[in-house]
């Protein structure tokens, strides 16, 4: 670690920055992040001390797009545009960077370590925390990443009605419902960074943590980083699972729904 990183003498901060930068390394390792593909956004505004407070931009303020009042004196730690999951598993705060929004709610600015860019995606994801913080929300991860097999499951029509993934990928394997009781929620094809896409991925975001991003990749929120990644990692499995079933020439049959419910009930999960 460099001895004026942000993160020195900081450890509750230092380990969320770590456990990002755990995850970026399990994205590439699983080939869900070719290139530079990929964002991770945190909200670390709860390890900020006075001393962060004070430091001083070490770049110009630059406009989010949006104005998000909620944002207002928050930070946060943001994957840095064009660069890569691997680079960032191997040095999280030259990948990427630490962030303050300022008080007018409509622009941010760079303040550790690096001159880091943050994510092209920045404002789609803000506007994702902002909503946390409006709605009361305890989230203060989102997670963007292309599972390779969520995305091919996609590229099919019947797939992307209501709720037809979630049934589908919870009938795999128990374990799925268990740690993604909510499901997937599936979001038409829309250009990549559009405010388009961050304002119908919000909508969804009410009654699912995972959303799915037609013929791109998938979109989750939680409390960390990890278990965003675990929600994503589950559901990947059970697709792996029906493409597995269909390759040796059979329909899975999949659990029933008298089966699903059961569990349901004895895990106390949503119906």
């Amino acid at each position: 670690m460099n001895p004026k990183s942000i993160l020195e003498g900081r450890p509750a901060l230092a380990r969320c920055v770590m456990e990002v930068a755990e995850v970026a390394g399990y994205l590439w390792q699983k080939g869900w992040a070719e290139r530079n593909g990929g964002n991770i956004t945190v909200n670390i505004s709860e390890y900020v001390d006075e001393d962060i407070r004070q430091k001083k931009a070490i770049a110009p303020a630059r406009p989010i797009g949006l104005k998000l009042e909620a944002l207002r004196g928050q930070y946060f730690y943001c994957k840095g545009t064009g660069k890569r999951m691997r680079d960032l598993a191997r040095n999280p705060m030259g990948n990427g960077s630490v962030i303050r929004v300022l008080e007018d709610g409509e622009s941010y600015e760079i303040i550790a370590d690096e001159a880091v860019m943050p994510t092209s995606e920045l404002p789609s994801h803000l506007l994702v925390h902002n909503w946390f913080l409006e709605s009361g929300s305890p989230y203060r991860v989102s997670l963007h990443t292309h599972p390779i097999e969520l995305v091919a499951m996609s590229h099919h029509k019947p797939f992307l009605q209501k709720d037809v993934l979630s049934q589908l990928l919870w009938s795999m394997i128990p374990e799925t419902k268990a740690f993604c009781p909510r499901g997937l929620g599936v979001v038409p094809y829309q250009l990549p960074g559009s405010n388009l896409l961050a304002q119908a991925t919000l909508e969804e975001l009410g009654d699912y943590d995972v959303v799915l991003w037609e013929k791109h990749g998938v979109f989750a929120v939680d409390k960390d980083i990890l278990n965003a990644f675990d929600q994503i990692d589950v559901l990947t499995k059970s697709a792996q699972i029906y493409i597995a079933a269909r390759n040796m020439g059979y329909e899975p049959e999949g659990m029933s729904q008298a089966q699903m419910q059961e569990m349901s009930q004895a895990f106390n999960l949503p119906k």
